[in-house]
């Protein structure tokens, strides 16, 4: 008989952007790309966009930003291809979320670990969560494809990369395949949005993330496309409400930072089989570049 005796689990999700969420207090769990592939799976496993690994930033045993302090909860993402990014606006709203319910930080501020540095956290009284999401950093003009067709694009950085698409009607676009980009600028992948200016204060926001492909939401998204649309409109401070199809967040870009407002839930917690995780413990041999 199956043992539910492996890794705790949760499961959240930001505007529908969903996550596994590990607690991992101890530095103890060995999370293998596949057993993220496994966890994310949505027919032989939970099911989620990626993996939240809660770790203290001190037992990570990797070299992380200068600002990031030993002591910190570090926000280890995967996303559900089992590769590991620099940070998930969405996923760090879920992670606050669950620091605050599970009691392990008390006050309204925290600050979160992340591959792209340390961001400030504050749970507002609605339940809505803040993120100081730092600089959005323009780097210049390229282009995407999407089914032949070549559109321009702004690439904005915010830790990660993005490629920002102002287009019309978004209902049309096919997202099932990874759109056409310049691998030699993005040779680890790259985050695509394509938006819609509805007027002043909303704009509308398709995402194709890397290694996950077309998801519901994407909050370092929403922010790249925000910090895109304010400056087309010769603006260098502006904010905009993002309509996702998992819902709406609020964006403000200034200069020297930009923060995303958004809600943050979690649904379920449990165990994981210790049977499963355990089979899953040892990478698969690939063959000819292909892996289970």
């Amino acid at each position: 008989m199956q043992s539910y005796a492996g890794p705790e689990f949760l499961k959240g999700h930001g505007t529908e952007n969903d996550f596994v969420v590990l607690p991992d207090p101890r530095g103890e769990l060995e999370l293998t790309a596949r057993r993220v592939r496994a966890l994310c799976d949505r027919r032989r496993g939970l099911g989620a966009d990626g993996v939240l690994r809660v770790v203290p930033s001190g037992l990570l045993g990797e070299q992380l930003p200068a600002d990031v302090p030993a002591d910190a909860w570090f926000m280890d993402y995967r996303n559900a291809d089992g590769s590991v990014a620099e940070m998930c606006g969405n996923g760090v709203r879920v992670f606050a979320r669950y620091l605050f319910d599970a009691g392990l930080v008390s006050t309204g501020s925290v600050p979160v670990g992340t591959r792209a540095g340390v961001r400030t956290v504050v749970v507002e009284p609605d339940g809505r969560v803040t993120v100081d999401m730092g600089a959005s950093a323009v780097r210049g003009h390229s282009s995407v494809t999407v089914a032949g067709y070549a559109m321009s694009a702004l690439s904005v950085d915010l830790g990660n990369p993005h490629l920002v698409c102002l287009t019309g009607e978004l209902s049309e676009l096919d997202l099932s395949v990874q759109p056409g980009y310049d691998p030699d600028l993005f040779p680890d992948g790259v985050n695509i949005e394509f938006v819609e200016v509805l007027d002043e204060e909303r704009i509308r926001m398709r995402v194709h993330e890397r290694g996950v492909g077309e998801t519901r939401s994407c909050g370092t998204g929403t922010v790249a496309a925000t910090a895109a649309v304010v400056r087309a409109a010769g603006e260098e401070d502006g904010s905009r409400f993002v309509h996702v199809q998992g819902g709406v967040v609020e964006v403000r870009v200034t200069p020297v930072t930009s923060t995303l407002t958004g809600p943050a839930e979690l649904v379920a917690r449990g165990r994981l089989g210790s049977e499963w995780w355990s089979s899953l413990e040892a990478e698969p041999l690939t063959v000819s570049g292909v892996s289970p």
